[in-house]
């Protein structure tokens, strides 16, 4: 499943010139958001990971479902996204 088609492009936002990606959208469909997920988890698979660290929003609930996915721990990373990383693995 290409999880591409779920994700709305917002033109000039915040500012011109900008395309926002809306993943919102994704979120909103079962089967994109389970394709999503499975797609984060997958490279993952049979790797010792300790916890996972979600940054921000977007890092927050993806990397909740990605470290229930890994049955690992989940920790709050706080501060500003670093090189647009929304989640990072730890292990």
């Amino acid at each position: 499943m290409d999880i591409k088609k779920y994700i709305r492009t917002i033109p000039d936002y915040p500012k011109k010139g900008v395309m926002f990606r809306d993943i919102t959208t994704l979120w909103q469909d079962a089967g994109g958001l389970r394709t999503a997920i499975d797609q984060l988890v997958w490279p993952y698979a049979g790797v010792r990971i300790d916890k996972v660290a979600g940054i921000e929003a977007r890092g927050f609930v993806l990397g909740g479902a990605i470290a229930h996915q890994l049955s690992v721990g989940f920790v709050v990373e706080g501060g500003a996204m670093v090189g647009g990383v929304i989640f990072r693995l730890i292990g």
